[in-house]
């Protein structure tokens, strides 16, 4: 796919035709790719379903190094394929989203592994606050475009500082509360996983996503309204 940049406004008169020569040499290839929405709410919702069963005595508390294992070889895989897609399809907020959770659980798997089964870190919990903060920021961002991810990113950030507090004060009222809040957001992250997967095998919203502005244009716009500005996105502007 390609498409023509734009002649900005208000470019003086003297360089237009030069402006005019440029624009018959310059082009910009799109790539399309697949979804990688689905994936990466798939991941996550391994991560918070299989955390949840721990955090609620469900899982022995011998088996946290077996968790850690889940969210090594498959929560932080699928969700950082997610995000490095995503960023290729220039999905900012998704593609920021999914690396941080990957990241988030790559750390925490780590140091289950490592930890004595039950124990609490003070260093994991002060993580696990700046996580959730940067999650529930990408929560906020993605209201401006898709409801139903940006409600999915605002649970996981309240999920993740919710443990992150019981790590930092070993209470186990917080532990439960994590694990519930936790089964909630693995409702919220399978629906979300199937819409986006739905959407993209019907070429068309089948279940409520919440798009608006540009999130609804992505899908119902022409294919001018899409690319428009694509002279201004990083990897073709100047800087980023």
């Amino acid at each position: 796919m390609s498409a023509t940049v734009n002649n900005p406004n208000g470019h003086p008169s003297g360089e237009r035709a030069a402006w005019d020569d440029l624009l018959q040499r310059v082009v910009v290839d799109l790539r399309p790719v697949a979804s990688p929405a689905p994936l990466g709410f798939f991941g996550l919702a391994a991560a918070t379903f299989v955390l949840s069963g721990l955090q609620l005595g469900w899982i022995d508390k011998t088996q946290g190094t077996d968790i850690a294992v889940v969210l090594l070889a498959f929560a932080f895989g699928a969700q950082l394929l997610a995000g490095i897609i995503s960023f290729l399809a220039r999905d900012v907020i998704l593609a920021t989203a999914m690396m941080v959770l990957s990241l988030t659980w790559l750390v925490s798997g780590i140091i289950m592994r490592s930890s004595a089964p039950g124990a609490t870190s003070d260093a994991l919990g002060l993580f696990l606050v700046f996580s959730a903060s940067a999650v529930a920021l990408c929560g906020v961002t993605a209201l401006l475009g898709k409801l139903v991810p940006a409600l999915v990113l605002l649970v996981a950030g309240l999920r993740i500082a919710v443990t992150g507090i019981y790590h930092l004060t070993s209470n186990d009222a917080w532990k439960t509360t994590a694990g519930v809040i936790g089964l909630v957001l693995f409702v919220l992250a399978m629906y979300t996983a199937l819409a986006a997967m739905l959407e993209g095998a019907a070429g068309k919203p089948v279940l409520p996503f919440g798009r608006r502005g540009r999130g609804e244009t992505a899908v119902d716009g022409s294919l001018l309204e899409q690319v428009q500005r694509v002279a201004h996105e990083p990897g073709v502007r100047v800087q980023l």
